[in-house]
């Protein structure tokens, strides 16, 4: 298991995972006072969480399945990246996509984190790139099925 240095400045629990089959850890909002999200608004939500990356990692910050579907809650970003060099604190871009105003408090769930290995590249400029029996065929290519 990766250790991961933070800092937890919120008063809230750490992030956890919620079943032993989770890649995310769910985020609490940490708000002085609730913030409401009028229909089609976003705002920048604190979460009190300063992290230390190992280098060749990130952090992926995404919505969480139950406030889209029953709230249209959702991130402005997704998926956010935290780098691995970066050391403020996490904000998270939430968007209300509903029609209804949304009330986000001071605890609650507001998206998940997920901790990912990434592989940086360097660039190799061509002129032609290997053929594939797919080449261009994109955006729905395959048909319905």
């Amino acid at each position: 298991m990766l250790k991961v240095k933070i800092i937890n400045r919120s008063g809230n629990e750490l992030p956890v995972y919620e079943t032993p089959g989770s890649a995310g850890m769910d985020v609490r909002a940490c708000l002085e006072e609730p913030v409401t999200l009028g229909p089609l608004e976003r705002a920048l939500i604190p979460t009190g969480l300063r992290v230390q990356l190992p280098e060749g990692y990130e952090m992926q910050i995404r919505p969480r399945s139950g406030l889209a579907l029953k709230h249209g809650i959702s991130l402005a970003n997704t998926p956010g990246t935290v780098d691995a060099d970066f050391r403020g604190e996490i904000g998270v871009i939430l968007i209300n996509l509903s029609k209804e105003p949304f009330t986000v408090n001071d605890g609650d769930r507001i998206c998940q984190m997920v901790i990912a290995q990434y592989t940086r590249v360097e660039w190799e400029a061509v002129d032609e790139i290997d053929r594939t029996v797919r080449g261009d065929g994109g955006f729905g290519h395959t048909g319905m099925a």
